[in-house]
């Protein structure tokens, strides 16, 4: 008669730790292929800065070269399309352009005069600085910039290449732009029939669910931030600021990086304030930046983007932080889109999951009413 055998040893784990231990595994694996990820792009810097502003001029265009094609044939809308987008642009260029050429004698003088109430500001109260300290720090700025005029012309000439990587990136990004407004959808069928039959449904709610997202975050920023560009045009404008164009296309560019960029675009405003008309303007202007952004998160951000982006403001800080942080500000630029994205497709997966069948779908089965399908006689 064999032995019983002796029972194992009971695993004193508890369950606790053993679920804790299963979820630090599974989110270090995510960390390190967030990480594996960010290091890919940050080597594919101009290839995925040009897809993303192609994605940007289509969401951008599209619903334009939809309307223009109910009356012509396809290509020629969004050839239209691009060429009215691009002559906007060029104008708008060139407007400011002939503004700054036409205040700049004025403005030098101002400029110089505004220096001087500036230093005579600093000798009151409540800082009582002494004479002449606006002017020496100039005379020393100049002075560097003497000293160290071979060392800038070169930092100049190797930035050249930068700009060249622009220039590419942008002529990539309108190439890749006019095939996704002119096929866009076929393009997004023929990567859907390339995955397998169960999978094009689930990746099929997901790209619909982060087009959408990323579509209505596109446009609301615009929106949002040409809305910021006016109302700081308009204040400008009463106050008697020069370089008013110049500043509201500063705070337009900067309006399209949340919570940091306006704050940015109008403390620089309100240094050209405080040279040009003194420091009781500057103030003024620095007072926009706290009236402006109440009207941007109160009212623009849930008016404008509340129906495509539902992130908490937190979120959206922190995601500017961190992408700063990694991408400098392309990662700033670039952060609260993909979190939007992300969220998106995660919360539309989520939702269909919890939903029941729908027993008119195709594929899905209606519900028998007892195990074998016929009913008890």
């Amino acid at each position: 008669m064999s032995r019983p055998r002796p029972a194992p040893a009971a695993d004193h784990i508890p369950a606790g730790l053993r679920t804790i231990a299963g979820y630090t595994w599974r989110l270090l694996l995510l960390g390190v292929a967030a990480y594996l990820t960010v290091v890919v792009l940050a080597r594919l810097e101009l290839p995925v800065v040009a897809l993303f502003l192609a994605l940007v001029l289509t969401s951008v265009l599209r619903p334009a070269v939809d309307l223009l094609a109910r009356a012509m044939p396809r290509p020629l809308a969004v050839l239209l399309a691009l060429l009215t987008a691009t002559a906007l642009v060029a104008g708008v260029l060139w407007l400011i352009a002939t503004t700054v050429a036409g205040e700049w004698g004025r403005l030098g003088g101002e400029l110089h005069g505004g220096l001087a109430r500036i230093d005579h500001w600093l000798t009151g109260a409540p800082f009582h600085l002494r004479a002449g300290t606006v002017t020496d720090l100039r005379a020393k700025l100049g002075a560097y910039i003497a000293d160290h005029r071979s060392v800038l012309v070169s930092t100049a000439i190797s930035s050249a290449g930068r700009v060249v990587e622009v220039v590419t990136a942008m002529a990539l990004a309108v190439f890749c732009s006019v095939f996704f407004l002119h096929s866009g959808d076929r393009m997004w069928q023929w990567a859907q029939r390339q995955l397998p039959a169960r999978a094009r449904p689930l990746w099929g709610r997901a790209g619909r669910a982060a087009w959408q997202t990323f579509a209505g975050y596109t446009r609301g920023v615009l929106i949002v931030a040409a809305t910021n560009a006016a109302l700081v045009g308009i204040a400008l404008a009463v106050l008697r600021v020069p370089l008013v164009l110049p500043l509201v296309l500063l705070e337009f560019v900067a309006a399209l990086v949340p919570l940091i960029g306006s704050p940015i675009a109008l403390a620089i405003a309100s240094l050209v304030a405080l040279a040009a008309r003194g420091p009781v303007v500057a103030l003024l202007v620095l007072a926009l930046i706290v009236v402006i952004g109440q009207i941007e998160g109160h009212l623009l951000h849930p008016l404008v983007l509340g129906w495509s982006v539902r992130i908490h403001p937190v979120a959206v800080a922190l995601s500017v932080t961190g992408g700063a942080v990694l991408g400098g500000i392309l990662g700033a630029v670039l952060a609260v889109p993909v979190v939007s994205v992300a969220w998106a497709v995660i919360s539309e997966l989520r939702d269909r999951a919890d939903r029941p069948p729908d027993p008119t779908a195709p594929g899905v089965r209606p519900r028998r009413r007892d195990g074998g399908g016929r009913r008890p006689g």
